[in-house]
């Protein structure tokens, strides 16, 4: 049986070929596929695929008759069309908690970065400014809140991790009623409520139709005008332009950005011109103990469908039934 990776930034598939070889089949990488008809020019004999960013759409799953198995390396399944996997008896699967102390350890340090102004005090020393200008005022943590929009594994973990530097923190998700509190002892309030009482805003959701652009302009004007935005999850679930805007009217103060609408970020791109907000490239899901999981269980996801199992992570498993 034949796994092919249709695309994937994440080196070689050494460590996804030593899984593949323990099972006894084949894994094969072809080229990095962006578009439909990449990746329907080298899935018609694919037993399984696994997949990072490209489209597995409807068209590409009616091009693989032979398909039992679509595998995502990471969380994120907002390429794969499940539904119509769901129709093909295709099981779907990823690799839901592999790094979710790394993203919250990233949201968190992106936070507190914005909170004590690092990245600005740093730009302003190399240039020659020993004040404190540039990021005057700055509040005590212990006198701000750390909010969290979506209270799955990793926002919890994060609002923890905040709560231990000093942070009160609140949270909220559709899942959970106002006036709770979670398991971990984080307040349920409102979305609109995360928002206005929030001075850090850390939004930890799937990117899905009823998330993408939540939070755009009419979000971010009742944010507090010195707060602060971080995005670890999903680039599609804030409105860049809006963002933007919001960023040069001083609608709020500052933002940290791990992912983007357009991935990688042009050079280019508006938000590289801004000066409140610090970017990173992605990179929250990385450590050499994550990597190694994201590399692996894909393959091992895949691998356990094509011999008649149920994986670790299924999303479908009707399918298999």
């Amino acid at each position: 049986m034949k796994i092919v990776i249709i695309d994937s930034n994440l080196g070689t598939i050494d460590l996804e070929r030593s899984i593949a070889d323990k099972y006894g089949f084949e894994i094969d990488k072809p080229k990095q596929c962006k578009t439909e008809e990449d990746v329907i020019s080298v899935v018609k004999d694919a037993d399984a695929i696994v997949v990072q960013y490209a489209p597995v759409s409807r068209r590409v799953i009616e091009s693989a008759p032979k398909l039992k198995a679509v595998s995502e390396y990471g969380t994120g399944v907002d390429s794969i069309d499940i539904e119509a996997c769901t129709e093909r008896g295709i099981a779907v699967s990823n690799v839901p908690d592999y790094c979710w102390q790394e993203v919250s350890d990233h949201a968190v340090s992106l936070s507190l970065s914005l909170a004590r102004g690092i990245v600005r005090l740093d730009k302003a020393i190399r240039s020659g400014d020993y004040s404190l200008t540039s990021v005057k005022p700055l509040k005590r943590f212990s006198k701000q809140v750390f909010g969290v929009i979506g209270l799955g594994r990793i926002a919890r973990a994060a609002a923890l991790k905040a709560r231990g530097t000093g942070f009160e923190v609140i949270g909220t998700d559709v899942a959970f009623s106002p006036g709770t509190t979670t398991e971990d002892g984080i307040p349920v309030v409102t979305f609109d409520e995360v928002l206005a009482k929030s001075d850090i805003v850390s939004v930890h959701v799937p990117l899905m139709p009823a998330t993408r652009h939540l939070i755009n302009a009419a979000a971010l004007a009742k944010m507090k005008p010195q707060a602060a935005l971080v995005n670890t999850s999903r680039g599609g679930v804030v409105d860049t332009e809006a963002l933007i805007a919001a960023l040069k009217n001083n609608v709020i103060r500052c933002a940290g950005l791990d992912v983007f609408e357009t991935e990688p970020l042009p050079k280019d791109h508006p938000l590289c011109e801004l000066d409140n907000i610090v970017l990173t490239p992605h990179a929250g899901y990385y450590s050499e103990e994550s990597l190694y999981e994201l590399k692996t269980r894909p393959v091992e996801n895949a691998s356990e469908v094509l011999a008649g199992r149920t994986p670790r992570n299924i999303l479908n498993p009707q399918v298999l039934k």
